[in-house]
């Protein structure tokens, strides 16, 4: 990367950038202004700096200074130390947390330095420390690179950030295949943030991004569960997937699912999923909350759906099959991209729900529509009915009753129940609600 270096920063001053104090947090300001009336350097980096000249609100704002974490503690009592990989302070104020990183160096030019690397080139620790010119180089994209310095109110710019950011390109800083190799997670960083900005990608990176794909294979499941949160949960799922399916990153992410949509008839997976992540964007445009249970119920189904077809080829009862197969594709998931138990089991349940309301249009209907995991399985039924899945009438049938009164529900379950008249079911009772602790 040395080679690609200028000679020196490219400084824009206050009057030729749009970034003003008043868009940033007040949080944010209070550690830079302390970071600097302590004879530290301090400058606001990354996303938020980004999204400030696009125009954007900035979702949170970090920090970069040359006080080691150790000193950035002695200043905030508000300030933890976090991370192993990097060790980086938290600064906390309420429900705000404004993170301050020391500026990273480059290993090979550092004595003693506390760097790990596997034999594949990921690095596993790296608390190698330097200067502003060493951290720029060590980011990721030029458009994450671009620095906001609180004594002046310019924007500090190494890498041509500024130009990329103007051109609406995603461009990897020194030799994409390298900086992938060093942690594949990068990948879907830039997809990420291709969808989210509506940037391109660079050809370089592109390339790199098509021959690299399998690097994401050796990523802790644990981080992957993280990254695919920000990835299809931010309000951006739609673009995002399509581009994970671009570039070829899906499959090391979702392989059941991928095998799936490679195979699918009549267009039942891939609507199914691009709907589910329409909804989900539309709810988080909303300022609805959203689950990560439901999504991946969504992603799982064609897996899950076929592997229940198998069981029941055997004779086995719907509900057992489907459970069955959902322990079966999970315990395959999580070795890619783990899945909490507090969301895999919502997720089983969503599909074994499915089962159960279609066996439950007779005398049972009133049972399942008081359970609290009614609503879920309602809305994923739904959604099948939308991709075009014969299940339409089963969720017509499902929405009339909900809208019923009383007496039409009884017509409709025994209508569903052999007909003739039978004697009414009394709803079973509602337990009162636990008094909250």
């Amino acid at each position: 990367m040395r080679g690609e270096r200028p000679t020196s920063a490219r400084i824009i001053p206050r009057a030729e950038h749009g970034i003003s104090r008043s868009n940033i947090s007040e949080y944010a300001l209070k550690v830079l202004y302390r970071l600097s009336q302590g004879g530290y350097e301090a400058y606001l980096v990354g996303g938020g700096v980004r999204d400030l000249l696009l125009g954007r609100e900035p979702k949170d704002f970090d920090v970069a200074t040359d006080a080691s974490p150790e000193e950035v503690r002695r200043l905030f009592r508000n300030c933890r130390i976090i991370g192993r990989r990097f060790r980086l302070a938290h600064v906390h104020f309420g429900r705000e947390i404004i993170e301050v990183a020391t500026f990273r160096g480059l290993a090979e030019e550092s004595e003693g330095n506390d760097k790990s690397v596997s034999a594949n080139g990921i690095v596993l620790r790296d608390n190698v420390y330097g200067t502003l010119e060493e951290d720029a180089w060590r980011r990721d994209f030029t458009v994450n690179a671009l620095y906001y310095n609180i004594k002046d109110f310019s924007v500090v710019d190494y890498t041509g950030g500024m130009a990329d950011l103007k051109a609406g390109r995603m461009r990897m800083i020194g030799d994409p295949a390298q900086r992938f190799r060093e942690d594949p997670v990068r990948m879907l960083r830039a997809v990420r943030f291709a969808a989210k900005l509506g940037f391109r990608i660079d050809p370089q990176s592109e390339r790199a991004i098509r021959e690299l794909g399998y690097l994401l294979e050796e990523v802790a499941s644990a981080r992957l569960f993280d990254e695919s949160l920000k990835l299809l949960l931010t309000g951006n799922g739609v673009g995002t997937y399509e581009l994970l399916r671009h570039y070829r990153l899906f499959g090391h992410l979702f392989p059941d699912t991928e095998l799936a949509l490679a195979e699918e008839q009549d267009n039942f997976p891939h609507t199914l999923l691009l709907n589910a992540l329409e909804n989900t964007d539309a709810r988080i445009a909303r300022g609805q909350p959203v689950t990560p249970a439901f999504l991946y119920a969504a992603l799982l189904w064609e897996p899950v759906r076929r592997e229940a077809e198998l069981f029941e080829r055997r004779k086995m009862p719907s509900i057992q099959a489907m459970q069955l197969a959902g322990d079966a594709v999970v315990a395959r998931q999580v070795k890619r991209v783990g899945l909490p138990k507090r969301f895999s089991l919502q997720s089983r349940e969503i599909w074994e729900w499915q089962e159960r309301l279609a066996s439950g249009v007779g005398g049972r209907a009133f049972k399942l529509l008081e359970q609290k995991r009614f609503r879920a399985a309602y809305d994923f039924l739904l959604l099948r009915a939308k991709s075009g899945e014969p299940v339409q009438e089963l969720a017509n049938w499902w929405s009339r009753f909900q809208e019923a009164d009383e007496a039409q529900r009884q017509t409709m379950v025994r209508a569903n129940s052999g007909g003739g008249a039978r004697k009414r079911r009394r709803p079973p009772r509602k337990r009162p609600a636990k008094a909250a602790t």
